[in-house]
């Protein structure tokens, strides 16, 4: 059974950056894309950022221009760098990721606050 583990949430204060992990039990390379989405209080889950096997991203444009993801196929982990946090980037935040063979994979989520 594939996992997906989350690291790296915790407390941040606005303007500052905060960077996720999501490592995978299994081999990356059987995901033909990974992303990060997130809920935040009282919203439903939205996209964060998303990355193919081939590299290719999308992002929120909520967060273009202050988050990137990226993947490291050795370690098969993928990261979500987060800048210029705002107070509405208080979230939980989920890795997910879809195999080749179209299942998705979710994590249990990692909790980002952002203080004033």
């Amino acid at each position: 059974q594939v996992q997906l583990v989350e690291s790296g949430g915790g407390l941040v204060q606005a303007g500052g950056s905060l960077r996720l992990s999501c490592a995978t039990s299994g081999s990356i390379l059987s995901f033909r894309s990974m992303g990060w989405y997130r809920q935040g209080p009282g919203k439903e889950r939205e996209l964060v950022a998303t990355i193919t096997s081939l590299g290719i991203t999308i992002y929120a444009d909520s967060v273009k221009g202050r988050f990137a993801i990226s993947r490291d196929n050795a370690k098969h982990t993928v990261y979500l760098q987060m800048n210029s946090l705002k107070l509405e980037d208080t979230a939980v935040y989920y890795c997910q990721g879809t195999s080749f063979t179209a299942r998705d994979y979710w994590g249990q989520g990692t909790q980002v606050t952002v203080s004033s």
